[in-house]
């Protein structure tokens, strides 16, 4: 049978990239072909399909042998749902101050998850027993929230990383309290990338108890997923993950994504891709007088501090987000299609204005 003809046309030129986010790249070609193979024919829907399936091995491959894979449509989504499942009515999550939970996702965990956040202000976006234990408190208190989980995200909202060790030593100190630990993983493969370690090393190796695995920001088109590493800590995920809209009906389509970044290596290639350009561009804006990094750049974002003005000009040429535009703090992203032309003449640019 011929192809249905189509009105449909590129509104948008294709070699035009900025650094604003690793959601503004498009999909990874291999991930377009596992889409257009599941397609045709019909298959279960709800998740009982054939790529669903398939996924579960895989994931375990990755988390070991009790991990379960419940993908969704997004990230948001994916840690509203996780949270959920290890939180009572009463429950509270301890997380950084700057952690997606808390300021990227419009009070979703709260209004959607009914539950409370209890932030913690980090220097580099990292949690520690010590910093933890300035919220771990209060459990018999009925005026207080109760602490029962740890949430921290890999790799930071600032770029940062924590080390296997260190995730090992907060999942202890979260235990030895009756907590669970979850960990926000959108940027997962770029920490695994950075690390030289298989994800295993920092999840269910180091204690982890269930965990929001990103695909978007990695090269799908959208799903990512809920992956639960130690079910006794875990209640409810489907009837949690149907109750907060997170339950894809034609499934096959989020799992298959997945499975193509995971099967294989595709995951590790693109993240290590996105963390070269992003060394890239840090060792290029070093060398700009005027212009500070902020953070260890550990993966594929740099944040910097530059003349406003500057930044304002810059805009115009290259998509890119103020982190603190009070004081002149900049967020720039790498992405798996990020190339080492755009780096360049982003830099180049950079010092042209610099220069004015």
């Amino acid at each position: 049978m011929n192809p249905p003809k189509t009105d449909a046309r590129r509104h948008h030129d294709p070699d035009v990239r900025g650094f604003a986010s690793d959601n503004y790249a498009g999909a990874h070609p291999e991930v377009l072909a596992a889409l257009a193979l599941a397609n045709g024919g019909h298959q279960v829907a709800y998740g009982e399909d054939a790529y669903t399936e398939n996924l579960q091995q895989i994931v375990r491959g990755h988390f070991g042998a009790t991990a379960e894979a419940f993908p969704v449509f997004n990230g948001t989504g994916a840690n509203v749902v996780a949270l959920q499942a290890v939180t009572d009515r009463w429950g509270a999550v301890i997380c950084a101050e700057s952690a997606h939970i808390n300021v990227d996702e419009c009070g979703a965990p709260e209004r959607v998850g009914g539950l409370k956040l209890l932030t913690v202000p980090t220097p580099d976006g990292k949690l520690t027993p010590e910093l933890i234990d300035r919220q771990a408190y209060g459990w018999d208190d009925e005026h207080r929230a109760m602490p029962q989980v740890v949430s921290i995200t890999q790799s930071t909202e600032l770029g940062t990383l924590y080390t296997p060790a260190e995730i090992r030593e907060i999942c202890e100190h979260a235990h030895a309290h009756g907590m669970t630990v979850h960990l926000d993983g959108s940027r997962i493969a770029n920490a695994a990338a950075s690390l030289d370690v298989p994800m295993r090393t920092f999840t269910n190796a180091a204690g982890v108890d269930l965990l929001s695995l990103g695909g978007t920001k990695n090269g799908a088109v959208f799903g990512e997923a809920v992956v639960v590493i130690n079910p006794d800590a875990v209640r409810h995920m489907k009837h949690l993950r149907k109750l907060s809209m997170q339950l894809a009906s034609k499934m096959r389509f989020v799992s298959v994504q997945l499975e193509a970044l995971l099967a294989k290596d595709l995951w590790l290639r693109n993240a290590r891709h996105s963390n070269e350009m992003a060394q890239r561009l840090a060792e290029g804006v070093r060398a700009v007088h005027g212009v500070e990094i902020l953070h260890p750049v550990q993966a594929n974002a740099v944040f910097a501090q530059l003349p406003h003005d500057v930044a304002e000009r810059l805009q115009k040429k290259f998509r890119f987000y103020f982190w603190d535009e009070a004081a002149g703090v900049v967020r720039w992203m790498c992405s798996f299609d990020t190339r080492e032309d755009d780096v360049d003449a982003f830099v180049a640019a950079l010092k042209g204005e610099m220069a004015r």
